[in-house]
């Protein structure tokens, strides 16, 4: 009759903890009315209670820490099975590995070793690779490692320990921890395009933990193409106050926006306009604190947005006045860039519309426009017609294809009557 071996006892064991901060412990309070028929029983449970705060033990306030627990142990065969240990992505994660002499002979040449398993890449996040002489009995090896934790998703703790018996014989075993990492925050992100190259970026930030997180900073890094200006932020007697007050904290579930501005360099203002595809504009850094302090940082992959399109000709507006006198000329400012691959020969023509009428010749050559010039244009109008209106009607001819341009509702002015002027 053949009888298995028995299994092999090792002489070390391991021992993994991760090591978190506490956490607050909180009572729930249990009260009745004294005319109840527990009466004060409960009230003086609470206030025996040393987790309760005095003079507030129906709040619920707690003065007590609640120690972290044990990171726990999940053998091979049982990897599957989840880990109540989680993490969010951002944060550091730090574990402390220790290796027990549990037997009463010395052992040698100790290696250990701690690798993190992520879906993508395999990390080697040990302190030291040189294995240690020897360890007597009852003696240990400590080891504390940190690693900021950058994927979401499972990741699996892979801990190898190898060693020789004073007999020579090598053994080696590994133990392996699971362990989810979370998303913190949810982001999305807006872009708008302004008449100007200017484009403005908003930001929604919403805390999707189960704890408030103070917004220790949220900036947006710009591509080199861009200055960034933040308007998070307006002037209260002389002093610059946060749109969100003295307190940035931000509670669970709860979301805040930001807002930039992005302007192109001069080196590229003129290619920043032109651009067609997908255009990088940056990326987002947040760095936030938890409770009692921890921080995590989180940074967005590059933002990019689609590039509006302009077409072969584009006409934009650099000075026009808000308000305006009926029935009295003012003056506006126009700039036409050639966006095409190919010169062009313009000739400017203006319609009158119901409201809006152009003071000028119309049919007027512009002469030639290589490809990414840009000419400026002073025309002159008057308004017939009060009231908000819209500026309208200019057309320009490439006479080199005899393909003409069209550009109505450019922008809009306040027409008012003198006395209304007067009185403002």
């Amino acid at each position: 009759m053949e009888v298995n071996p028995p299994k092999q006892e090792h002489l070390l064991a391991l021992k993994v903890m991760r090591l978190t901060k506490p956490t607050l412990f909180t009572n729930i309070p249990v009260t009745c009315e004294e005319k109840d028929l527990p009466g004060d029983l409960f009230n003086q449970l609470m206030r025996d209670d040393p987790s309760t705060v005095n003079g507030a033990e129906i709040l619920m306030l707690g003065e007590m820490l609640t120690l972290p627990q044990n990171f726990g142990i999940i053998p091979f065969i049982q990897l599957h099975s989840p880990l109540s240990t989680n993490i969010f992505l951002g944060e550091t994660f730090s574990s402390y590995i220790s290796v027990h002499n549990d037997s009463n002979q010395v052992v040698k040449d100790i290696l250990v070793k701690a690798d993190l398993q992520t879906s993508s890449q395999r990390l080697n996040l040990s302190a030291s690779n040189a294995a240690v002489a020897e360890l007597k009995p009852d003696c240990c090896i400590d080891d504390v490692i940190h690693h900021e934790v950058k994927e979401i998703g499972t990741h699996i703790l892979v801990c190898a320990v190898s060693y020789t018996t004073q007999g020579g014989e090598k053994m080696y075993f590994r133990k392996f921890f699971k362990f989810q990492v979370l998303k913190p925050l949810d982001v999305k992100t807006k872009f708008y395009n302004a008449e100007t190259d200017e484009v403005f970026l908003e930001a929604q930030i919403q805390n999707i933990t189960t704890s408030p997180m103070f917004m220790e900073k949220v900036s947006l890094e710009p591509s080199i193409m861009y200055n960034v200006a933040e308007l998070n932020s307006v002037n209260q007697a002389g002093e610059c106050v946060t749109t969100f007050g003295s307190r940035t904290y931000l509670q669970p579930m709860d979301t805040r926006q930001y807002l930039y501005c992005l302007k192109p360099k001069k080196e590229f203002a003129e290619k920043a306009g032109i651009i067609k595809g997908v255009t990088v504009i940056g990326k987002l850094d947040i760095v936030w604190k938890t409770n009692l302090g921890e921080r995590g940082r989180l940074q967005t992959s590059q933002l990019q947005r689609m590039a509006p399109g302009y077409g072969d000709v584009r006409l934009s507006l650099e000075a026009i006045p808000d308000t305006v006198i009926l029935e009295e000329p003012f003056h506006i400012t126009c700039k036409i860039t050639n966006c095409s691959e190919r010169t062009m020969d313009l000739v400017l023509e203006m319609c009158n519309t119901n409201s809006i009428h152009w003071c000028g010749i119309s049919g007027r050559q512009l002469g030639k426009l290589h490809p990414s010039s840009s000419l400026c244009l002073a025309l002159t109008l008057l308004s017939s017609v009060q009231g908000l209106q819209s500026v309208s009607g200019l057309r320009l001819t490439d006479t080199f294809l005899k393909r003409t341009y069209e550009y109505d509702d450019i922008a809009q002015v306040c027409v008012v009557s003198s006395a209304t002027k007067v009185e403002s």
